[in-house]
């Protein structure tokens, strides 16, 4: 295997593109758009275009229990809340040009829910993920086992507000039972301790593997300050499964957990994409064997799953020798404070979309990209870019002729390989050349702006 990804060559293999599936607990908002969502669309409409094999993984994160809070907020059912707001999810994805080649929707498939849990029940029965007792922890007030967004408190590394999952300020996972301060979001009570018999991943007993992976991985800085945090005081254990009543069901009274369950996908959505009868460890992995290279487009609070516990799942089930790129995002602020679909400190993408050009909106997003640090979307800014760029396209806007021209157009198609991915270069090598270089130039634009075709939706 290489020490880098060569993603710039042209194989016979797949380049699978995964971008995290988006919880249905409210709509798509310009900072979803900004993050990894344009992003990966744009990725795999360069890879097509150079005449590479892509297959794009996306899906509806519907048994996040971050639905279930919505729900009793909106006074129904988590399953129609997930319903109403994956279809805004849909919309959303449909205005901005961005389409897979699988669209998993947990709660419409039932053989989907299957193959989750069977596998589940498979890497158990094969010793690769453990059944023991658990120290977690549950609300004092109701006794509710206390994960993701049941939990808010203080990590106990960066001092940021946190909630069960990942810290959105240092991408570090955190339970119940290591945040400071914590209390339950359903009582507002203590967490006093428990201990259930759940599947569980113990991370260390993969330290070597993880790090063979690490090693010839594309990750950001960011990341590999991470993981190397992890090395130094060790990586934790992860339940696979909790006693609860949202989510797909396995065992007795448990229900598997959503990170664990798109490790679980990450296997079967492709397997079954590229061997349809596949419905078996053995048959995932032998459709991964199509797979060339893999690259996940994800935000900063997905970090841990992506870069240190899906890999070790993969690694344990015997997923082997396939290179894998991280693009990360940081995150993308709203006049100041950041997206939030829980607060509602939001532009929503289908209500945006519907008023303004998509190729424009695409590649403001892509010019004013977090992608190493958080940047600020203001609608002033927005309004001077899109005059920008009706500026360029009229050929009104700004000049670089002759040799300057080719440098800068061909800079701007390199940045859209993956293994140096930078779409704001390529907006910007674009513009700079639209009025000497129309042919190349309207190419990168259509790239950006989503009118070359990604697929056969197109």
């Amino acid at each position: 295997m290489p020490e880098r990804i060569d993603a710039g060559a042209t194989g016979s293999g797949v380049v699978l593109l995964v971008t995290p599936p988006p919880t249905p607990n409210g709509a798509l908002h310009l900072g979803h758009l900004a993050g990894p969502y344009v992003a990966g669309d744009i990725a795999a409409r360069a890879l097509r275009d150079r005449g590479r094999r892509t297959l794009t993984q996306c899906g509806l994160d519907a048994h996040q229990n971050y639905v279930v809070t919505k729900a009793q907020a909106r006074g129904e059912t988590a399953a129609d809340t997930a319903a109403h707001y994956g279809g805004l999810v849909r919309e959303a994805l449909r205005a901005a040009r961005i389409r897979y080649d699988v669209m998993a929707d947990p709660l419409a498939d039932p053989a989907y829910r299957d193959a989750v849990a069977g596998l589940l029940t498979e890497l158990v029965e094969a010793k690769v993920v453990e059944v023991a007792p658990v120290s977690l922890s549950a609300c004092s007030g109701c006794g509710r086992v206390l994960h993701h967004a049941w939990v808010a408190g203080t990590c106990p590394s960066c001092g940021a507000e946190a909630a069960g999952g990942t810290c959105e300020g240092c991408g570090g996972f955190r339970t119940a039972t290591d945040l400071a301060d914590a209390r339950s979001t359903c009582c507002s009570a203590g967490p006093e301790p428990v201990t259930h018999t759940v599947p569980v991943l113990r991370l260390e007993e993969h330290r070597e593997q993880l790090c063979e992976f690490w090693a010839q991985a594309v990750l950001p800085p960011r990341l590999r300050r991470l993981v190397a945090s992890y090395l130094d005081s060790g990586l934790p254990e992860v339940p696979l499964a909790y006693p609860t009543d949202w989510g797909i069901a396995w065992g007795d009274g448990l229900r598997v957990d959503v990170w664990a369950e798109m490790a679980l996908a990450n296997l079967i959505l492709p397997g079954r994409h590229l061997r349809p009868h596949a419905n078996t460890l053995a048959g995932y992995l032998d459709a991964g064997q199509d797979i060339d290279e893999q690259w996940i487009f994800l935000g900063l609070d997905n970090a841990f799953y992506y870069a240190v516990m899906i890999p070790a799942l993969h690694l344990a089930a015997g997923l082997r020798d396939r290179p894998t790129g991280l693009v990360v995002n940081e995150f993308y602020r709203l006049t100041g404070a950041k997206f939030s679909t829980s607060r509602g400190h939001a532009i929503w993408a289908h209500e945006f979309l519907a008023a303004e050009d998509p190729a424009v909106v695409r590649a403001f997003v892509s010019w004013d990209r977090p992608d190493s640090y958080e940047s600020d979307f203001r609608p002033e800014a927005y309004e001077a870019f899109r005059a920008l760029h009706a500026a360029a396209l009229g050929g009104a806007g700004p000049v670089l002729d002759g040799e300057l021209a080719d440098i800068e157009v061909t800079r701007g198609e390199r940045a859209l390989r993956l293994e140096a991915f930078d779409p704001a270069t390529a907006v910007r090598a674009a513009l700079a050349a639209a009025s000497s270089r129309p042919e190349r130039s309207a190419r990168l634009l259509g790239l950006i702006g989503g009118t070359i075709p990604a697929g056969a939706d197109d």
